[in-house]
């Protein structure tokens, strides 16, 4: 299939979107995990998986706005 070429200039300004959503998923993703396998070493169910899942949460938030400010600075240049 040939791309039409209107299309390639939209594809290329929403490209460094389309992974912000599955980023700040896999950081939540990932931290409920390392804080369950806290939790089961030191048995204390469910405290440090909340807390891991909060800071994950927090660290995924702020890398999706910094990575969307800086992503709209450069397109302003």
């Amino acid at each position: 299939m040939v791309e039409e070429p209107e299309k390639k200039p939209v594809y290329a300004e929403i490209g460094p979107y389309l992974g912000l959503g599955f980023q700040l998923a896999a950081t939540m993703v990932f931290m409920l995990y390392i804080g369950y396998k806290l939790d089961e070493y030191f048995e204390t169910y469910p405290l440090l998986m909340i807390i891991f899942v909060l800071f994950g949460g927090f660290a995924g938030i702020y890398n999706f706005i910094k990575t969307v400010l800086d992503l709209n600075n450069r397109k302003k240049r």
